[in-house]
């Protein structure tokens, strides 16, 4: 397998907001088995809701181009620098308890791991990853979809789990993984040298947002005829069912349908992805601060880890 060379940035193009990675203590590149460091700058807190990462001359070059939609009034322009103050202290509440530890971000597909996972990058210093995006720049493939048609499934998952295997040894990173990258042991192994996010979305929500932009993407959807919500629901469910044990391993799980009830919203599709990382910054750092609890109290007295 050669999921490895994934990480090799001479054979990178990740260009576009589904691309890019950045490290602001240090930028690590993967070639022939070796990480070697590049300094690159932090570019602070911005929406990473449409950010692009170019390279040139082997190097890392961050661009930023933040998309804003009309406010409906200044309301909700408070409510979006509220949100941003509350990101930016929630995460340097976090960042001390990481300890450089790497967030792998779960669940299942369409559950916003990606744009969340930007998110957290930007806010943390973190570089960011999409193990999909590795592993088609590891088998030369430009889709998943592509490679469940050409090869098959497993030889999907074989190079998944390699991704996740070189990663597992690196330091400041947020990942996003593929939806059924927890079916795999072998996989938590890996995940769990960091931190596990669990993203919990109801499945009517998930059947939403994969009818609008459509199945085609989706190898584990895009197969059967019919209504496209009606499908991607009874296929969403399926899965659901067959994971949901796994998503459950998680280390910390932020629930959608627990921030619209919080914020009065009746449907989750009102929620931003900054009011979603917030949430997940609430939940780990809930999870770290139990874990360093449970650990001082495991030593003798008068002494602290």
């Amino acid at each position: 397998m050669e999921a490895s060379a994934a990480l090799s940035l001479k054979s990178s193009s990740w260009i576009g907001s589904e691309k890019g990675g950045r490290r602001s203590e240090g930028f690590s590149r993967f070639q022939s088995g070796i990480w070697e460091k590049k300094r690159v700058q932090s570019l602070g807190l911005i929406d990473s809701r449409c950010h692009r990462v170019s390279i040139r001359s082997g190097k890392l070059e961050p661009k930023i181009s933040c998309c804003y939609k009309k406010s409906g009034g200044t309301e909700s322009i408070h409510n979006s620098v509220d949100e941003a103050l509350v990101l930016k202290r929630k995460s340097e509440d976090v960042l001390p308890y990481l300890n450089g530890r790497c967030i792998y971000l779960v669940g299942m597909m369409g559950s916003g791991k990606t744009t969340v996972g930007k998110i957290l990058s930007e806010v943390l210093g973190y570089s960011f990853f999409d193990s999909d995006k590795l592993v088609e720049q590891a088998v030369g493939i430009s889709s998943v979809a592509q490679i469940f048609k050409l090869h098959s499934e497993a030889f999907f998952r074989d190079n998944e789990s390699e991704v996740l295997r070189d990663l597992s040894s690196m330091r400041r990173l947020v990942v996003a993984t593929g939806g059924g990258a927890v079916i795999r042991p072998i996989n938590w192994k890996y995940m769990k040298q960091g931190l596990t996010v669990w993203l919990d979305v109801p499945l009517e929500a998930l059947a939403r947002r994969i009818a609008a932009v459509g199945t085609a993407s989706r190898p584990l959807l895009h197969q059967d005829s019919g209504d496209p919500y009606m499908k991607a629901f009874a296929r969403l469910s399926a899965l659901s069912e067959q994971r949901g044990d796994a998503y459950a391993n998680a280390d910390a799980r932020v629930s959608l349908e627990h921030i619209a009830t919080k914020q009065g919203h009746e449907d989750v599709s009102a929620l931003t992805p900054t009011a979603i990382a917030i949430e997940a910054f609430v939940k780990i750092e809930s999870f770290l601060t139990d874990k360093a609890a449970v650990r001082n109290s495991s030593l003798p007295s008068g002494m602290s880890a």
